[in-house]
């Protein structure tokens, strides 16, 4: 019976999206303190910038990297690199509180093996948006993808393996966390556009944390 009753305390705050995905409220408040002085820290080394897609389409969403590698796009295509190509420097080290983020929120899912070397920095202002797309630049798909949510809330989009599968959505706020692997490793997601807002401590901002295995 104990066990039943620590079942059903669990369970609302943890929401399975699809097999392999699950969505875990509020799981990354307890980390707050830490990720965030940590964030500015290596915003400070790589500050945010709009990046240009192959087609020439100037993204909405800024972003920056912390880790062994980072996620670019330019108009040579989109690709990994240990360097950040607008310092020549390698990007931030990954900081010991964004790694224990992503590894408790990796092995709460059921992928206790994970272990990131890259993590995407979005920010997100109002209006900005990120249209379906799958993540599919890593070489190895077996690792999950652990998506940290900060700041203003946000609608996620969840579909399936081909961008015209139907698409569920969820309400994202600070501190939620979703993370996504194996069967469900290369589903279609993205951000609707951004509402206005003010968060407490990040202000009229969004930022998302994007853990994954790439080298």
């Amino acid at each position: 019976m104990t066990d039943l009753f620590a079942k059903f305390a669990i369970d609302p705050w943890r929401e399975t999206m699809a097999e392999g995905a699950i969505l875990l409220r509020g799981f990354a408040l307890p980390f707050e303190d830490r990720v965030l002085p940590a964030l500015r820290e290596v915003i400070a080394q790589a500050p945010f910038r709009h990046m240009v897609t192959p087609g020439g389409y100037t993204m909405s969403v800024a972003m920056s990297n912390c880790g062994a590698a980072g996620w670019v796009t330019d108009r040579s295509g989109y690709r990994y690199g240990r360097l950040d190509p607008e310092t020549g420097r390698p990007w931030p080290a990954l900081p010991s509180a964004f790694l224990a983020l992503a590894l408790a929120a990796a092995t709460e899912a059921g992928y206790p093996d994970f272990r990131p070397d890259a993590c995407l920095i979005n920010r997100y202002e109002p209006g900005a948006k990120l249209s379906l797309h799958q993540d599919k630049d890593e070489r190895d798909h077996s690792h999950p993808i652990v998506s940290v949510s900060l700041g203003l809330p946000a609608t996620f989009q969840f579909g399936g393996l081909n961008r015209n599968d139907p698409v569920r959505k969820y309400a994202l706020r600070h501190g939620d966390v979703v993370v996504w692997g194996g069967p469900s490793r290369l589903f279609y997601h993205g951000v609707t556009e951004l509402k206005d807002g003010d968060h407490e401590s990040l202000g009229r901002v969004r930022i998302n944390l994007t853990f994954r295995g790439a080298l």
